[in-house]
């Protein structure tokens, strides 16, 4: 199966008619952004962008602190969804993060799996994701890592310290994916996090 790329807003099957993807990963990545020093060197700060998944039940809540995954917290409590580790810089090329799950045990009573991206000690740094560029969200088949989907957040996200990237969620017994691609401001995982409680 070929990768769909997708634009904000549009949602796409990831079950339906795919009958044995039980597995997937969600893979995040990100580039700091060029800028020109002296002589014409080409310098970028580091940036330590966070991944997490917030597990959120049927009324868009978090109900407990365990469906939060992310660099604090590597893997929900039923071990369905797993954060790969952090990634300090963002430098280098593929995922710079990636958050893996196995749909057939996530519990019944979560039905939306949220990816989410925050940039760690942002304020402290003075960072946003204007200073962030080639970012995007893609899934891939768990089993073989061949990319389903990929969404690319072209959009320009400055004074944004935090980013909504997509959601899986439950639809009629089917795993499905939105693109989201919205901007916030939080300077920490645990503040959006506590959006949805």
């Amino acid at each position: 199966m070929a990768s769909i790329n997708l634009v904000k807003g549009q949602k796409i099957d990831l079950t339906k008619g795919n009958a044995g993807l039980t597995e997937v990963i969600a893979g995040l990545g990100w580039d700091p952004v060029t800028a020109k020093g002296f002589f014409g060197r080409k310098k970028q700060a580091d940036i330590d962008c966070d991944a997490s998944a917030i597990m959120l039940n049927e009324e868009g809540k978090l109900v407990k602190d365990s469906n939060l995954v992310c660099f604090h917290n590597k893997q929900s409590a039923c071990r369905s969804v797993i954060h790969s580790g952090d990634n300090l810089t963002g430098q280098g090329d593929g995922d710079d993060e990636q958050i893996k799950m196995d749909l057939s045990r996530i519990p019944a009573d979560v039905h939306k799996v949220l990816i989410v991206v925050n940039i760690y000690d942002c304020v402290n740094r003075k960072q946003d994701f204007g200073m962030i560029e080639k970012a995007y969200i893609r899934i891939l088949d768990g089993k073989n890592s061949s990319e389903l989907v990929k969404f690319n957040l072209s959009e320009n996200y400055t004074g944004s310290t935090a980013l909504i990237c997509g959601e899986l969620y439950r639809h009629g017994g089917e795993w499905k994916f939105s693109a989201i691609g919205e901007g916030s401001h939080a300077v920490h995982i645990n503040e959006l996090a506590r959006r949805y409680s």
